[in-house]
């Protein structure tokens, strides 16, 4: 990493890749970036560039001669030939994150970082964490698959970094030593992008590898399994939603309590918040609250300052957010419940539901879902790609509950959704966007999604 004529090349103008090129340009190495897309910003982000003496080929993707290493935008596939190539030629293969991790100060001044990887969650909980550690004083940032590059980050004076991971940066990293890592659950997500289910709970294990501290979702299968090779050395902490052991922050009561960070875990437990500071309430939002709170407590985090964070936090957009109360119906977006294990989590936060549903499912199975979510349904209400798979899963395991089928691929459908929903739905019950599908086959992100549904809401309310 250190050589001076090596020739680095960077897979892609995206925001990964172009903040890795300056980085590497920023150290004297020769970059070069490739970049199949050739539209206009592209060529704007290249003519940037070029002003740092970086060279941007588009085309389609070959790996140049004299290559020493390839950096590699988690959207690229491991069979992509580029990668392939490389892999055959000997070349490493890292991404963004390998590399930040090896551009940190070597003076012993480098940030700290507490990382986090999950199915669903993860930006929620980063976010609580950097709240929680901005209470207690620290300067700390969110990083990795949320806000600025990392690369960018770790050349900033910060006290902390808050860093999530995904499943494809974690894929091509290997030597990341957080001081703390959690994973908050693991289900089945990006099969396709992974190969088996195996593979994708196999790169979420690599963040408790180098791991000072291991924190663990003990209310979650996986999670738990991918923690077990670290019980010994009092490497880990779990995290639950029922009374915690000795070693596990959980709840008493209204209470979120530590046993883990304590001078003596076995007979000692330590008040961190209440239910009531945790938003938006509902049971995996807590989870969320207790990693965040977990890795704080890694990092030395006084209890008090994890209340004021916690209480402080403003979540982001479409995750459980109460659009309106229209004819003593609640409207909610949860628009980024993009998987069926999100979605279900959703589901659960409510007692009589009329579900929206429905988008690009990527080979997921909705049988489950469906069947957990059951006797909480009143309605539902589906739209997109694949709706018509989850009208057969409420089919076989809800047949008594009303299913409207909304056809059409144009965002003005959602129109229509709300107004069917309306008319199934009853004043005590709520009206839940909760997809458990990607967005892209109808709308721009899963943002214009709850955007959209939050527009017909308040037209409806206007009526």
């Amino acid at each position: 990493m250190d050589a001076q004529a090596v020739s680095v090349v960077v897979a892609g103008l995206g925001v990964s890749g172009t903040a890795a090129a300056r980085g590497l340009a920023g150290s004297g190495e020769r970059v070069i970036v490739l970049e199949s897309g050739d539209g206009e910003r592209q060529r704007a982000v290249a003519a940037e560039l070029a002003a740092s003496g970086i060279e941007v080929r588009f085309g389609e993707p070959v790996l140049p001669e004299g290559t020493s290493l390839v950096i590699t935008s988690p959207g690229w596939r491991p069979d992509h030939p580029l990668l392939v190539a490389a892999a055959r030629a000997g070349i490493p293969v890292i991404g963004e994150v390998e590399l930040a991790w090896h551009l940190r100060a070597s003076d012993g001044s480098a940030a700290p970082w507490l990382t986090l990887t999950g199915t669903n969650g993860k930006t929620t909980a980063v976010r609580m964490l950097t709240s929680i550690l901005t209470a207690a004083g620290k300067r700390a940032i969110a990083v990795g698959n949320v806000g600025v590059p990392i690369v960018e980050a770790v050349r900033e004076p910060y006290d902390v970094l808050a860093v999530e991971l995904s499943s494809f940066q974690l894929h091509w990293s290997s030597s990341l030593a957080p001081l703390a890592a959690a994973v908050l659950n693991v289900a089945p997500d990006h099969i396709d992008w992974h190969g088996s289910f195996e593979d994708y709970a196999a790169a979420k294990a690599r963040i408790f590898e180098n791991a000072g501290v291991v924190v663990y979702n003990a209310d979650d299968e996986w999670s738990t399994r991918l923690a077990e090779p670290y019980a010994d050395g009092g490497r880990r902490a779990g995290f639950t939603l029922g009374s915690p052991r000795p070693g596990q922050l959980g709840l008493v009561e209204d209470l979120l309590v530590d046993r883990a960070f304590v001078a003596d875990p076995a007979n000692e437990a330590e008040e961190l918040a209440c239910l009531a500071d945790v938003r938006p309430f509902a049971p995996h939002n807590v989870a969320n609250a207790l990693a965040a709170a977990a890795l704080a407590r890694a990092y030395g985090v006084p209890a008090d300052a994890v209340r004021r964070g916690l209480a402080e936090f403003v979540p982001d957009p479409h995750r459980i957010a109460h659009v309106a109360t229209v004819g003593g119906v609640d409207y909610v977006d949860d628009s980024k419940a993009t998987n069926p294990h999100a979605a279900a989590a959703s589901l659960a936060a409510y007692r009589s539901i009329v579900w929206v549903a429905g988008g690009q499912l990527k080979g997921a199975d909705v049988g489950d879902l469906v069947r957990q979510a059951a006797p909480r349904l009143r309605g539902a209400v589906v739209l997109g790609a694949d709706r018509e798979r989850i009208r057969e899963a409420l089919a076989r395991h809800a047949p008594d509950v009303p299913v409207v089928d909304v056809p059409g691929q144009d965002t003005g459908v959602m129109d229509r959704v709300v107004t069917e929903a309306a008319r199934l739905a009853s004043p005590g019950d709520t009206v839940l966007l909760a997809p458990a599908g990607a967005s892209l086959d109808m709308f721009a992100s899963y943002g214009a999604r709850g955007e959209a549904f939050a527009r017909a809401v308040h037209r409806l309310a206007e009526r």
